[in-house]
């Protein structure tokens, strides 16, 4: 079971809504290159894309750094935040993916300043800026627990990856609710395994993710920026 209050709840909503001003609806993080390419072709291997994305990076790169996170920003410790944040770009397999990283980072920083995070200031204008690092700067001073804060990340970026494959592919909406519901059953699993990890855990291969990100970069026409 899951417990938090009233008002950390509605702020994960907040936190979670593509209504926020980030500028994700501009990223695929390669699905547009899989579709051109044929990879991703139908709601059957739209599901095995998104999926497999989930339980790979998401689940042991993403969420297990996103936990880490959390817990530097409870106990103030900035020079962790810095070192995890720098950690996960490091993991990223491509310049778009790692461009799209620091420049949601620094958006949300901006909307956190909004708020009264001033502790999210510096990263305004920081290339070592990731959109977990503020993302769980939100989580931590907003008391959403980390649990909590795991599975609205993992919506957050289904729901990302649901819009764009609405946008490349022929697929009508309730097909993309039906690929959204598949990613939200496997959420659960995903967290337990990501909050299990040990640090030497942590770190996923997703070769094709990877190829498409790359190749998306020199793609002749494009709707996306990764």
């Amino acid at each position: 079971m899951i417990s938090i209050g009233d008002a950390s709840l509605l702020r994960l909503f907040q936190l979670t809504s593509p209504a926020l001003p980030l500028g994700a609806f501009a990223y695929s993080q390669g699905i547009e290159y899989a579709a051109h390419a044929g990879w991703i072709t139908d709601e059957a291997s739209a599901v095995d894309w998104t999926c497999g994305l989930l339980e790979g990076p998401i689940c042991r790169t993403d969420l297990p750094l996103l936990s880490r996170l959390h817990a530097a920003w409870i106990a103030r410790d900035e020079t962790l935040v810095r070192r995890l944040s720098t950690l996960l770009l490091a993991f990223r397999e491509s310049a778009e993916l790692e461009q799209e990283d620091v420049h949601l980072g620094r958006a949300l920083a901006r909307v956190l300043v909004g708020h009264g995070l001033t502790e999210a200031s510096p990263f305004t204008r920081a290339g070592d800026a990731t959109f977990a690092a503020l993302y769980a700067l939100a989580a931590a001073r907003w008391s959403i627990p980390p649990r909590s804060a795991l599975f609205g990340y993992a919506f957050a970026w289904s729901e990302s990856q649901t819009g764009a494959l609405s946008r490349v592919l022929p697929l009508g909406q309730l097909a993309i609710q039906r690929i959204l519901s598949r990613l939200i059953e496997a959420m659960p699993a995903a967290v337990d395994v990501a909050l299990s990890l040990r640090d030497d855990e942590i770190g996923a291969l997703a070769p094709s993710h990877a190829m498409a990100s790359a190749l998306h970069e020199s793609q002749y026409c494009r709707l996306f920026r990764s």
